[in-house]
């Protein structure tokens, strides 16, 4: 007896089979016969075809008035088909960060730009001499950035005196901006903050010690010799990775919404510690710009907000007097730093209400983490005191890669000579990490009032608080 074929099964199961094929091996199995050409063309099979590659929804195949495989078809004959691998992922965080910012910062959608054409693209590569990558020119045809609006779509980071906000740029503004010189040599901007003149950029072509389609802030190495060193700190892997990352963050909340504004704090579930009934949590930002690899210096800053349950007795409205922080770089290294009150101030807490306020700090190291306690006293017994535990919480630098040109020549002797002068900077100051507290927001009733946002002052370092 003849042992049973795949083409000789019936209908039914061969459907089935088909049916958990992914698009190019469908497509293969199709050419193999009649028979599984005839099946291939069973309509139902290209529905999940559509809704995988195209996000064709019921209702817009209903207003096409087409067969699901005549709108596949008609997606991958015009010129979005050369983007198959990457239209649904792309366009799938465009809707889900229109979807979500349309609630809670509309003016953002206002600025988005409709999408580029094939033939915008094309002559972007002609006049830049390079090719830009797939997965960017898919999501520039969904929309072709934006305009250069405050505030930026790509997020938000306030500081009393330093304020950016990211634009993520049209093709032919980043076209204007793509480099040629030495340490950023084949490289697109992708962003651009109007304050600070920092932008993201994306290589283009694996030289200078950078692969292909990173995404960095570029990031001056001010020891070396050559002032074409530009150290990196890494962004994304590529448009893709770095996009829907970014998305990610905005849609789950990770990022918070303040003041119709994107910031990228980041909050760890893990920073909350709760005292009677005041509970402390903190949020957590580095600030590329205002950090360097060589010499050491990463800048970070942190929000922290201290509440009282709503269920608390009003007899336990307490007032701040004091904080103590432990700080530990990656080294082991500690400092206690004690002071009155924060950033100036000395809240006052009752039962329902918050006080934010925000603060930075820099490490010799790439990573950190600070502790301690603020001190209160009761308003109806100021004998009462009493201490309000700060959960510990880490900062760490984004990855970074040093430039090809700081591998020659420098001796470990002058970087050490560099990094003590550092140190001995900073002992002289009365401080072995810059710690600076910056702003504050307090509210009763739920009523939230950021005042931090209300200094967008361009600036490229934070003073050294006295």
């Amino acid at each position: 007896m003849a042992a049973l074929q795949l083409v000789d099964l019936p209908a039914d199961p061969l459907l089935l089979i088909f049916s958990f094929l992914d698009f190019p091996d469908f497509f293969s199995c199709s050419c193999v016969n009649r028979r599984f050409n005839q099946l291939s063309s069973h309509d139902p099979l290209w529905k999940r075809h559509c809704q995988k590659y195209w996000l064709v929804s019921d209702r817009e195949k209903a207003q096409r008035n087409q067969s699901w495989k005549d709108i596949f078809r008609a997606f991958l004959s015009n010129d979005l088909g050369q983007y198959i691998e990457h239209y649904a992922t792309l366009k799938q965080a465009w809707e889900d960060l229109k979807r979500f910012l349309g609630q809670t910062c509309p003016r953002m959608i206002g600025s988005l730009k409709a999408g580029a054409t094939e033939a915008e693209l094309d002559a972007v590569e002609a006049r830049i001499g390079c090719k830009l990558p797939a997965d960017y020119r898919c999501s520039f045809r969904i929309h072709n950035g934006q305009k250069l609006v405050v505030p930026g779509l790509m997020g938000s980071m306030a500081l009393s005196n330093h304020y950016r906000s990211e634009d993520l740029l049209d093709i032919d503004t980043a076209a204007e901006g793509f480099q040629q010189r030495a340490g950023l040599k084949q490289c697109l901007p992708l962003t651009f903050c109007i304050h600070t003149g920092l932008s993201q950029y994306m290589a283009l072509e694996s030289v200078e010690g950078r692969e292909r389609q990173e995404i960095f802030y570029q990031c001056q190495d001010q020891m070396a010799p050559n002032p074409s060193a530009i150290d990196m700190f890494l962004t994304g892997t590529s448009f893709t990775d770095w996009f829907t990352s970014y998305v990610r963050s905005v849609i789950m909340g990770t990022y918070p919404i303040i003041r119709d504004q994107v910031f990228r704090y980041v909050h760890d579930k893990k920073c909350v510690a709760t005292t009677g009934d005041i509970t402390v949590s903190v949020s957590t930002s580095f600030l590329p710009e205002l950090s360097s690899i060589h010499p050491p210096h990463y800048f970070f800053t942190y929000r922290i907000r201290i509440e009282m349950s709503k269920d608390a007795l009003p007899k336990k409205a307490c007032q701040l007097d004091s904080r103590y922080w432990r700080i530990t770089d990656a080294n082991g290294d500690v400092e206690n730093v004690q002071g009155p009150g924060v950033v100036g101030e000395f809240p006052i807490l009752r039962p329902g209400n918050f006080y934010e306020y925000t603060s930075c700090t820099t490490f010799l190291t790439t990573s950190g983490c600070m502790e301690g306690h603020y001190t209160f006293h009761r308003l109806l017994n100021e004998e009462e005191v009493f201490n309000v535990t700060i959960p510990r919480f880490h900062m760490v630098c984004l990855p970074f890669r040093v430039s090809v040109v700081c591998k020659v020549s420098l001796s470990h002797s002058y970087y050490l000579a560099i990094y003590q002068r550092t140190c001995i900077h900073k002992s002289t100051c009365g401080e072995k990490w810059l710690h600076i507290e910056e702003d504050s927001t307090d509210t009763d009733d739920h009523e939230e009032v950021h005042r931090v946002l209300e200094f967008p002052v361009p600036g490229g370092h934070c003073p050294r608080h006295i």
